[in-house]
C-alpha cells in the first residue's frame, strides 16, 4: 500500500511517456510536458502507452525519489484530464489507481481531483 500526506500534491500525467526515461528524463518531463517544478516537493505520476508500467517522480528536499510498478497482468485505469496534459490527485486517489481500483474514465468528483 502506498501511503502519502494528506497534504501533498500529486499530479498524473495524462499522456503515456517513454517508460526508458530514469532520473533526468523524468525530470524534464515534469518541466516541459507538465510545466510544473521537480523541486516543489509534489508526486509526479507518469504511465507507458501499454498502461501497464507506472513511474513516479518526488524531490524529498535532498535528492530525488523514482518509484516503480509493472503489472504482470491487467492495465492500470488510467484517468483523462480537463487539460489534457496532467491531473491533480488526491493521495487516496492516487493509491486507489495504483491499487487497480476503476475509477470510471477520470470522472472528477470532489473527492477525486484536487
Amino acid at each position: 500500500m502506498l501511503a502519502l500526506p494528506a497534504a501533498i500534491k500529486i499530479y498524473v500525467a495524462v499522456e503515456p511517456v517513454d517508460m526508458r526515461k530514469q532520473f533526468n528524463g523524468l525530470w524534464a518531463a515534469v518541466q516541459e510536458r507538465l510545466h510544473e517544478d521537480p523541486k516543489s516537493g509534489a508526486v509526479f505520476a507518469f504511465i507507458n502507452k501499454e498502461r501497464t508500467r507506472l513511474k513516479m517522480v518526488y524531490w524529498d528536499g535532498t535528492g530525488v525519489w523514482l518509484l516503480a510498478k509493472r503489472l504482470e497482468q491487467g492495465r492500470f485505469s488510467w484517468p483523462v484530464g480537463s487539460d489534457g496534459v496532467k491531473l491533480a490527485l488526491s493521495p487516496e486517489a492516487l493509491a486507489m489507481l495504483v491499487s487497480g481500483i476503476e475509477l470510471k474514465d477520470g470522472c472528477r468528483k470532489a473527492w477525486y481531483e484536487r
